[in-house]
């Protein structure tokens, strides 16, 4: 049997989870899909899969042997579209997991604009919390806002994002502002339990480092929960730019404590270790670089003349 056959069969039953699967989306019987199987652990002298009724799951051997298919035949698309000069023109499918309020309010804006200029290139994108097994999934690109770990993974560091003290003006007007993280031991602070720095936040400068414990009457899972009790007046937050830069520009929201530096969050696409990205993915991938530079747009409150070490 051809072995480049075999090897594309074998990754459709990995992504897929089962012959059936694997079956249905290349057109042929299952049984067909386990000859093809079969035929690579004969070659290999290897078991790929493991398999009982209810389940079928990679074995080590076969995970690995998974993650060099998929670079191989990444490799031979590549040479077939330079061969026919497809790689001119970008086409094919993206798949995309991204935070879901960076995604929503960031990602999907770029998509937009990137289909105009590439109609034959589709999306497929996921929007979900946490860290994600992009090998496993099937991911092309995955949109990270924390620290990287995965030295297996290649990363394209798109934006930095600041984080800032802020809240309403009309809770400032009651409460007052804070003129040192101190005084937040004070005021009712809002955490996102979920995003760092959850309820211990940190400040820079001017002298050194400071984590102070906050507390507040509302905690939540996602961030964005936080930034709407924010404005709503409900307390203090602390939240990245890419959230609420424009809120920031247009006065519904006022920001402090900005001389002492919280930390900053880096933004990074991630990509699976491979020798060429195709060009539907490089393109998209430098499009999106391209839209955060050479400062990210959510930034341009500070341009507006305000004092925004005071928050006036």
């Amino acid at each position: 049997m051809d072995k480049l056959t075999s090897m594309q069969v074998f990754t459709k039953v990995a992504k897929n989870g089962s012959f059936a699967g694997a079956a249905k989306d290349l057109g042929i019987s299952r049984a067909m899909v386990t000859k093809h199987v079969m035929h690579l652990e004969n070659h290999l002298g290897a078991r790929l899969l493991n398999r009982t009724t209810r389940s079928l799951n990679l074995t080590e051997v076969g995970s690995a042997y998974f993650e060099r298919c998929l670079t191989i035949l990444e490799d031979i698309e590549e040479i077939e579209l330079a061969v026919s000069h497809l790689h001119k023109e970008p086409r094919g499918s993206i798949k995309i997991h991204s935070p879901p309020f960076f995604g929503t309010f960031h990602l999907m804006p770029a998509i937009a604009d990137y289909a105009e200029i590439y109609p034959d290139v589709t999306f497929e994108v996921i929007l979900q919390g946490g860290v994600i097994d992009i090998i496993e999934e099937g991911i092309d690109l995955d949109i990270r806002l924390d620290k990287l770990a995965d030295t297996s993974l290649i990363a394209k560091k798109l934006a930095t994002s600041d984080m800032v003290v802020c809240g309403a003006p009309k809770y400032f007007e009651k409460y007052g502002r804070p003129q040192t993280p101190e005084d937040l031991k004070h005021h009712n602070c809002l955490v996102n339990w979920t995003f760092p720095p959850r309820d211990n936040w940190e400040f820079n400068k001017p002298e050194k480092n400071t984590v102070l414990k906050v507390t507040g009457t509302v905690r939540a899972n996602v961030a964005g929960a936080i930034r709407l009790a924010v404005m709503n007046g409900v307390g203090i937050g602390i939240l990245p730019t890419y959230m609420v830069g424009k809120h920031l520009k247009n006065g519904h929201l006022e920001a402090v404590l900005t001389e002492f530096e919280p930390p900053s969050v880096d933004i990074h696409a991630i990509y699976p270790h491979r020798k060429h990205l195709s060009a539907k993915i490089r393109t998209f991938l430098d499009f999106f670089y391209n839209r955060f530079q050479p400062r990210p747009y959510w930034d341009d409150w500070m341009d507006d003349g305000m004092d925004v070490k005071s928050g006036s």
